[in-house]
């Protein structure tokens, strides 16, 4: 297992993070799994013997029992891991039991914190943009959390870049505490954020923590084209997240990802983890599993180093034209690009 620094701080984590959205798996997390207290025991135990360090979580995942099923599964062992939860989502049926308000994040804190039997958050992420908030209200808020020592580091998550600069923008006008990360969807299925998400990051010295690096599942090699996925698959089901738009990209992605694991002895999983792993500006990503097995399959891609020509054969069966600018950047401005230009324009140039 390697460890990343975590945007400009100097907080080491896992490659890996350990997701747990099917800890509790009631209401909509349903499909995700079921996990009960001494279920989450074993995965955490899993992930401590490959070398995680991080367990990210949310208060919206089974409307809490999430948070409460970790606390109760690390009990005197909460010191070794780093906790990551998030708010935001709706906690409640009042008006002001969702948003970015000060109102929502500080009671909202409060109540994970509760849940997870911990007096600290070491990494409090808002999982969604608020159009309605001032974004100086949330800031503010969640910067009081840090001087209060209720939070060691905050973060945004599902922002684009313009929303993500916007907020960086205001913390450093206001001096106020900056976020230390994004969390984002990014996968062999989907790299819409390479255009703009990914450079910002890189150039403005945020982290990135990949959420669903194997699109929910899509990746696993078990949707093949023309075959009828197994019992038991919950895509493109009951489960509409990640939306497909373009079933044979996907279908010609997913064969090239089984080919290049034959070739490896390793599942196409794994493939896809150890692409996202090895792309730029990229921390760690968050693997959660239903199953033991499927746990570490997906954390032994650790092990796993693509070569250059398969992540070159990945990039080019994934990816999309250069939109504008980009594609005028790189026919007119290829002398004088940043690190962060470089990220989606160097495998045009």
């Amino acid at each position: 297992m390697q460890y990343r620094q975590l945007g400009r701080t100097g907080l080491r984590v896992s490659t890996f993070t350990l997701g747990t959205m099917g800890f509790g798996g009631t209401g909509w997390a349903t499909p995700v799994g079921n996990l009960d207290v001494e279920a989450a025991k074993e995965e955490i135990a899993i992930a401590r013997d490959a070398g995680v360090n991080l367990i990210d979580t949310a208060d919206v995942y089974s409307a809490g029992l999430s948070e409460e099923i970790i606390g109760q599964a690390l009990g005197s062992s909460r010191e070794d891991w780093l906790i990551a939860t998030k708010v935001r989502m709706p906690m409640g049926d009042s008006p002001n039991d969702a948003g970015l308000s000060r109102h929502h994040i500080i009671r909202g804190a409060e109540a994970s914190l509760r849940r997870l039997g911990t007096d600290y958050i070491d990494l409090y992420q808002v999982h969604e943009w608020d159009g309605h908030t001032p974004l100086e209200e949330t800031l503010a808020a969640l910067d009081d959390l840090v001087r209060s020592g209720k939070v060691r580091y905050v973060g945004c998550s599902n922002y684009a870049a313009w929303q993500m600069m916007k907020a960086l923008g205001v913390s450093d006008a206001r001096h106020l505490e900056r976020f230390a990360s994004t969390q984002v969807y990014y996968s062999l299925h989907s790299r819409h954020v390479e255009a703009e998400i990914v450079p910002a990051c890189i150039d403005q010295g945020v982290g990135i923590l990949v959420w669903s690096p194997i699109a929910g599942g899509l990746l696993s090699g078990k949707y093949r084209r023309g075959v009828q996925a197994p019992a038991g698959s919950r895509h493109l089901s009951e489960w509409s997240e990640p939306p497909v738009h373009d079933e044979d990209k996907l279908y010609d992605t997913i064969e090239l990802a089984v080919k290049i694991g034959e070739s490896h002895g390793v599942s196409a999983a794994r493939v896809a983890l150890a692409y996202i792993v090895q792309k730029p500006g990229v921390t760690s990503v968050i693997v959660g599993a239903r199953t033991n097995d499927q746990l570490r399959d997906n954390l032994a891609a650790a092990d796993l180093v693509l070569t250059d020509d398969e992540v070159r054969a990945l990039d080019d069966v994934s990816g999309e034209p250069l939109r504008y600018p980009f594609w005028h950047q790189a026919n007119t401005s290829s002398d004088r690009l940043s690190p962060a230009d470089l990220s989606q324009i160097a495998r045009h140039l």
